[in-house]
């Protein structure tokens, strides 16, 4: 087998296009986020929420239909529980008589319908949501920089952390590209993101950890490389399956949790790039050595860490 054959992909090679790429996504991100803003569902807008019971299951494009020409325009219809029951949610409004005007518009197309309850969510729980959500996401943050910083070492922290901003920035920015709906269970998927980036960034840095330890290579891009290398088809493996699962609730599991499905789609093909080149691309920027890595001597034994030799390809060349 030749030299090429046996030598890794250089991922290290493209780390200067790749940071290029993920400066640009985090930009126009922001700036979309800034503009355009996220279009944020009733969960934290505030709304009327109307719980309906039907004799036989409806058609939910129908009730969507009736409701867009009775002249209501920010809605949300979905099942709840059971075919026969149906929830619609609608944008903030004083009519005490909201649900019972809905339920007339519905029943004038002969469906046999009754009442279950109604409920109104005024817009300062709404606005509590949001501040709660962003506080939690910070904390969450925070915890990984503490933890990783802990576990590995500080420069470790940060090249987890920041994987983890860039992956939600950039979930934003899709988002607010599109105007897809953020509601509670987008705020949910982008918490599932953080802990589904930052498990496939853990293992990747605690080969690097590994091999900086054990390997007699200088270069820091060759061990990251030689790591990144070795954990790839793991990567692939685990992001590839959680597609499959991720699609099949997409186009299976109904409009209830499209948007949950898509951000967690969005998430796992961007956690997989972060994790592999933003974590790696910030551990060489900060210039991270072996003395980072080194575990001192048990006492009374002056033994350390064994050094194993490097892959044959790199003595070849």
């Amino acid at each position: 087998m030749s030299e090429s054959a046996k030598r890794p992909f250089d991922f290290m090679g493209l780390r200067k296009p790749a940071s290029l790429l993920s400066i640009v996504l985090v930009v126009v991100a922001v700036v979309l986020l800034a503009t355009r803003g996220l279009s944020l569902g009733l969960d934290f807008t505030g709304g009327t929420s109307v719980e309906l019971e039907y004799q036989q299951p409806p058609q939910l494009d129908e009730v969507r239909a009736t409701l867009t020409d009775a002249g209501y325009d920010q809605f949300v219809v979905q099942n709840f529980g059971a075919d026969t029951l149906v929830l619609v949610r609608l944008a903030e409004s004083g009519n005490d008589k909201l649900a019972e005007e809905i339920t007339a518009a519905l029943m004038a197309d002969g469906d046999q319908l009754k009442l279950v309850s109604s409920e109104f969510v005024g817009s300062q729980v709404g606005d509590e949501l949001k501040e709660d959500s962003g506080l939690g996401l910070l904390i969450a943050l925070a915890v990984v920089l503490v933890y990783v910083g802990m576990r590995f070492q500080f420069k470790f922290g940060i090249a987890s952390v920041v994987p983890l901003a860039h992956d939600v920035i950039i979930i934003l920015g899709v988002f607010a590209l599109f105007q897809w709906t953020f509601d509670l269970s987008v705020l949910a998927a982008l918490l599932a993101v953080i802990g589904y980036s930052l498990n496939d960034t853990i293992v990747v840095a605690d080969r690097i950890r590994e091999n900086f330890r054990k390997l007699r290579i200088e270069d820091p891009e060759e061990i990251i490389n030689e790591s990144i290398h070795q954990t790839i088809s793991r990567t692939i493996n685990t992001s590839g399956t959680t597609l499959v699962v991720l699609l099949a609730l997409y186009f299976l599991g109904g409009e209830a949790i499209n948007n949950f499905a898509l951000a967690l789609i969005i998430g796992v093909v961007v956690g997989t790039y972060s994790s592999i080149y933003v974590s790696a691309n910030l551990l060489v920027s900060l210039g991270v050595t072996r003395d980072d890595m080194i575990v001192p001597p048990k006492e009374g034994t002056g033994e350390g860490d064994e050094e194993e030799q490097p892959p044959e390809w790199l003595n070849r060349m």
